[in-house]
């Protein structure tokens, strides 16, 4: 069975994921566990987009967090690219902690902290860049573990 493909050929979700992203049966067992999608099509601003991607980390959902500001990342000018690639990478890094991978975790921890250093001393759009690469940091030398469920973290100053 293919997946079913919007007018630029992208593939679109035709299956009820868990909040951590992992597609659930078709037959409709574990539905219980199912959460409300990411829509495949975003087109917020980056302010309204950190507050539904905070939204989603803290019902701890880091896979929809990953996903929102991927869309933003996708879309962003030229310039911010980097920084909404590591927020994305910082999101989907929980995500595989979450999941019991803290060696793909620990990947994707340092890679968000490579892309965070480039903004230190920075607050693009209100992120608190210093304080989320203390994150990344600390995931990329693994001091978080699959049993803490990894960090728990704020986007953007305004939450702090």
């Amino acid at each position: 069975m293919s997946r079913p493909r919007d007018d630029a050929g992208r593939p679109r979700q035709d299956r009820p994921r868990d909040r951590l992203g992992r597609p659930l049966p078709r037959d409709g067992e574990g539905l219980d566990a199912a959460v409300e999608p990411v829509p495949d099509e975003l087109d917020l601003s980056p302010e309204d987009a950190l507050a539904y991607a905070q939204r989603l980390l803290d019902e701890r959902r880091p896979f929809g967090a990953h996903e929102v500001l991927e869309a933003v990342w996708k879309a962003s000018p030229p310039g911010e690219e980097d920084l909404w690639r590591a927020l994305a990478q910082l999101a989907v890094a929980a995500t595989h902690l979450e999941r019991g991978n803290p060696t793909g975790a620990q990947a994707l921890f340092s890679r968000a902290a490579d892309g965070l250093a480039t903004y230190r001393g920075q607050v693009p759009h209100g992120i608190a860049v210093d304080s989320l690469l203390e994150v990344a940091s600390a995931g990329a030398a693994r001091a978080w573990s699959v049993p803490d469920a990894g960090p728990a973290f704020r986007l953007t100053s305004y939450f702090a």
